[in-house]
């Protein structure tokens, strides 16, 4: 998994490309999100266009992902996700956890709502 983070408009988007397996990986995205949210960046997306598979650490490291960013006053959404994801993320009930659009500029315009 590379690891791409580009400012657009009031939102950070982190794009995830490769599969995410988690492990030294992990380390490197939860340093990525304490990083912008101690710049005071506080509106963070995951876009996972270029992702192609996720295991169950890689389900971890975004749920930590999601919480690191939540206790710290900000927001995760994800934007792209591919079909093979969505019925994972719909099988382990974490629709209910991330907020999913369709596109980035999507999820950057629902900061502004």
């Amino acid at each position: 998994m590379k690891i791409n983070i580009v400012e657009k408009y009031t939102a950070v988007v982190i794009e995830l490309k490769g599969d995410i397996m988690g492990g030294t990986k992990d380390a490197e995205f939860g340093d990525s999100l304490r990083k912008l949210l101690s710049e005071g960046k506080k509106n963070i997306i995951i876009d996972l266009k270029e992702t192609g598979f996720v295991n169950s650490s890689g389900l971890g490291m975004l749920i930590s992902g999601y919480t690191t960013v939540k206790n710290g006053g900000g927001e995760l959404k994800i934007a792209n996700v591919t079909e093979k994801i969505e019925s994972l993320l719909v099988i382990t009930k974490l629709t209910s956890v991330f907020t999913n659009y369709k596109s980035i500029d999507e999820a950057v315009n629902s900061f502004a709502s």
